[in-house]
């Protein structure tokens, strides 16, 4: 499946080192994703909080990209496409 998101996905600058939430709650995350909206640091759906999710459907931006070192994949909310 082709995703018009995934391919026009921007590349903005991470806005923290960890989850943004978590970070300002005190608490931990397992994995980390950036927003390719805006920047925003998200935990994983594996994380306690969720907050890359709980980002998309608070300010629908729809395209993630993993911000774990080696890692470059991304994903599409709307459509559930990895790129």
């Amino acid at each position: 499946m082709s995703c018009e998101d995934l391919k026009s996905a921007d590349d903005p600058a991470a806005r923290a080192d960890g989850c943004e939430e978590c970070l300002r709650d005190g608490t931990t995350w397992v994995h980390l994703r950036r927003c390719l909206t805006c920047g925003h640091i998200g935990c994983c759906d594996s994380s306690p909080h969720k907050h890359a999710t709980a980002h998309f459907h608070e300010v629908g931006h729809p395209v993630i990209q993993s911000f774990e070192p080696g890692e470059d994949w991304r994903w599409c909310y709307l459509h559930e496409v990895v790129g």
